[in-house]
């Protein structure tokens, strides 16, 4: 019974916390506030109209929310059974080898003193060794599945809450570029299985080249639920190598197991989204259609001394058609957005990872080993070629460029900057700056101020509190250009969702212990047991009655009245023996 009791209270107590504790895990994006940026600059009113979206459907405004909307993940990273230490510990060789020494398994021909010697060495280096290495190998195995779970529900409780449009992951999908062939397709196999499950790769007809006459734009909006679950995957260093050491077999095994390195994809408005189109025709106001460009960027290999030099000139192949199909930079209503790997360059101090380059010593062409940023020569080139940008006014637009923004990932601690040249500076002064987002709003869109910003994604990973970052675009008809704003949106470390789960099985098992004593109890009490699995009934001492023959007393009138007629008188005789 007192079991029985402690269950109780322990199962009564652990039920109300593990759905207060589940609910928080479960809900954290509502509990955080998690919301798209609206189109009206309202955090607290997208949050609001992200609640009815759930509570009141009726009430929720689909106008207020941005037509285009970017779920970024940075870096998850995901581990496997090369970066586990003492791996074949786990088929304990100290005990094989006890057999083997003390000759149980094989003739030896070892005396016996030996044997014994050699005995005791293998059976302390079992418990010494082999155990405690084989359980870190299990506790490590065991933490992977865990951090894929765990990673798995940043993605789905994000992608449920604030359903996006579109779902982008910025490189370092796997965490070593040095993995064999069948363990990257292990981790690829865990890696649409539990972290994002039910997402899909994207097809790769869908992924197109820079073309003159492009002829795979997509609507805004149409097929939205396959692109819900598409998982549009840039390359990172952990998937294909740095400069020094991507090879054609490591491209070719991401684009296999996610996708195309370098590909593009355009999306326009609809049409009845748009009200007019081009230039203006007789008395009907024409404009440009809006239009979203997605450049995915492989910029692992832009840098030099490089390994591979065909594959570098492919990159740059690419670059350069993207370059020249793109549309002039005085076209409005179009937006550019890059997607990519390797932060662009910056100076020490304001970010949390500073400009830095290693290279490999007489190995892979001596090429870049490790990068924080591309070099400013890289970095130069996107700004100006891709987005038009130039230092110098005279050239098409003014200089000012196209409108667009440079989403990253690799430096896990995130960052959000923005990078700007002051046309009116001396010609020999005149170089590109940057400085965070917050500080150098005063000077973006200023007239002689050519400026793009760059985001870089804080990373999913438990270390950094499981990130997840929101970009919206809309499009603004009254300026006639796309308008975008970024958030973050954190679970918090890998921690939580251990402590809960574990909370839940402790209050399943509790519960179920709970459930099995007292329906036991239960059955006992019915078929007459008590609590040491006897049959019940009182004990103590016994009391018989005998009948006695009269004697020639006289029995008293009153007790006659009582026992009847009879000539026997009662007599009670205690007997004080028991069961």
């Amino acid at each position: 019974m007192f079991l029985i009791s402690v269950l109780r209270y322990a199962f009564f107590l652990l039920v109300p916390l593990s759905l207060i504790f589940t609910s928080y895990l479960y809900l954290y994006p509502a509990f955080h506030g998690c919301a798209f940026p609206s189109p009206e600059y309202d955090a607290s009113e997208a949050y609001v109209n992200t609640l009815r979206k759930h509570a009141l459907p009726n009430l929720y405004d689909a106008k207020k929310v941005a037509p285009f909307r970017l779920l970024a993940l940075g870096d998850p990273q995901l581990e496997g059974e090369s970066s586990i230490r003492d791996i074949d510990s786990v088929n304990l060789p100290n005990l094989k080898k006890f057999f083997k020494d003390s000759g149980m398994s094989s003739g030896t021909k070892h005396t016996l003193l030996q044997r014994v010697r050699h005995s005791l060495h293998d059976i302390i280096d079992f418990w010494l060794d082999d155990l405690p290495k084989a359980f870190e190998v299990y506790r490590k195995r065991f933490d992977h599945i865990g951090n894929d779970y765990y990673l798995g529900h940043i993605y789905h409780a994000t992608h449920w809450w604030l359903d996006p449009t579109h779902v982008a992951v910025l490189g370092d999908l796997v965490g070593s570029q040095w993995i064999d062939d069948d363990e990257f397709e292990e981790r690829g196999r865990r890696y649409w299985n539990r972290v994002f499950k039910h997402g899909e790769r994207i097809p790769d007809e869908v992924m197109s080249q820079p073309a003159f006459e492009f002829q795979d734009t997509i609507i805004l909006g149409d097929d939205a639920a396959a692109w819900k679950r598409r998982i549009i995957n840039v390359a990172g260093n952990h998937d294909v190598g740095y400069a020094g050491d991507i090879s054609r077999d490591r491209v070719a095994r991401f684009e296999r197991v996610f996708g195309k390195a370098n590909y593009e994809l355009r999306f326009q408005l609809p049409y009845n989204d748009t009200g007019s189109i081009s230039t203006t025709v007789g008395n009907v106001d024409v404009r440009d259609i809006p239009e979203i460009r997605i450049v995915i960027l492989n910029d692992m290999n832009l840098d030099t001394p490089v390994s591979d030099k065909d594959l570098q000139d492919e990159s740059y192949r690419f670059l350069n058609d993207l370059i020249s199909t793109s549309h002039a930079v005085e076209r409005s209503a179009l937006f550019t957005m890059v997607l990519t790997h390797i932060p662009l360059y910056k100076d020490e101090g304001i970010c949390v990872d500073g400009p830095f380059f290693d290279f490999f010593e007489g190995e892979f062409e001596n090429g870049v080993k490790e990068q924080n940023h591309l070099s400013r020569d890289a970095s130069r080139g996107i700004l100006e070629g891709i987005f038009g940008m130039s230092g110098s006014a005279e050239v098409a637009g003014q200089g000012m460029g196209r409108r667009g923004v440079v989403v990253t990932g690799h430096d896990h601690e995130g960052c959000d900057i923005y990078h700007h040249i002051n046309q009116s500076s001396p010609e020999e002064e005149r170089e590109w700056k940057c400085n965070r987002y917050t500080e150098a709003k005063r000077v973006a869109d200023q007239s002689g101020i050519p400026g793009l910003r760059e985001i870089t994604v804080r990373s999913m990973m438990g270390d950094f509190a499981g990130n997840a970052g929101l970009l919206s675009l809309w499009f603004d008809r009254e300026s006639w250009e796309w308008q975008f704003e970024f958030v973050n949106c954190g679970l918090g470390t890998q921690h939580i969702w251990w402590f809960v789960h574990i909370l839940d099985f402790i209050t399943l098992i509790v519960g179920i212990v709970y459930g099995a004593r007292s329906a036991a109890l239960k059955v006992r009490l019915i078929l007459g047991f008590d609590g040491n699995g006897k049959k019940g009934g009182k004990r103590g001492k016994k009391v018989t009655f005998e009948m006695m023959p009269s004697t020639s007393r006289v029995v008293p009138e009153k007790l006659m009245g009582k026992a009847g007629t009879s000539n026997e008188e009662v007599k009670g005789v205690v007997n004080g023996s028991s069961r």
